[in-house]
């Protein structure tokens, strides 16, 4: 495994970044979490979190960023790059951090595709 940190680079920070993920319109979900996500001319994926109050309490809240974080950060190297993704919970989902790590590397693949992205990197741009 190369880097496991999650430096700020890989976040999306401002609203404009978010705006524009938006309005792609480009989305894939399961019954866990719903992806939303464009195409970002970088070398690298980022990611952006949407855990509203109808999530949850504040600690429930906190567990789904940090179970999406961590599933992020495991699976950074095998998804692929130049993707921006607000990741959101399903309406009604409880956290479940086995379920996000095994759900968010498959809709962030079937994203890719409907961006018409490559679903994975290559080595010469490793």
């Amino acid at each position: 495994m190369a880097d496991a940190s999650f430096p700020k680079v890989f976040h999306l920070l401002k609203q404009a970044e978010f705006d524009r993920v938006f309005a792609t319109r480009a989305y894939a979900a399961d019954d866990h979490l719903i992806i939303h996500g464009c195409a970002n001319e970088l070398p690298i994926s980022r990611l952006g979190l949407s855990v509203s109050k109808k999530s949850g309490n504040s600690p429930q809240r906190n567990y789904w960023k940090r179970s999406i974080r961590e599933a992020f950060r495991l699976n950074r190297e095998q998804m692929p790059r130049g993707i921006d993704i607000v990741v959101r919970p399903q309406k009604g989902a409880k956290a479940d951090s086995l379920a996000i790590q095994q759900s968010l590397p498959v809709l962030v693949q079937k994203l890719a595709k409907r961006l018409k992205l490559p679903s994975r990197p290559t080595e010469e741009s490793a």
